[in-house]
């Protein structure tokens, strides 16, 4: 397991430019991206034990992020980036 942050810019690095231009365009894209920075530094925060949980809630942690990730991919997919 890997204790690095999933930070956007990283997941998708082919499409910053795209992840920029929709935080300033959309407000949808923007609450999404928030909200999945947000999810992802309580994800790194318990699995380096900054923030210890529950297996239970850290894996509740990491499903809501992978959602949050699969909606933005599908946005950034939806304008051609």
């Amino acid at each position: 397991m890997t204790h690095t942050p999933h930070e956007l810019i990283a997941d998708f690095p082919d499409q910053a430019e795209a992840i920029h231009d929709l935080r300033q365009k959309n407000a949808h894209f923007d609450g999404l991206a928030n909200r999945y920075h947000e999810v992802n530094r309580a994800v790194h925060r318990a699995e380096t034990d900054v923030e210890p949980t529950s297996d239970s809630h850290l894996n509740d942690l990491k499903r809501q992020r992978m959602v949050l990730k699969d909606e933005i991919a599908g946005l950034l997919a939806s304008v051609g980036a």
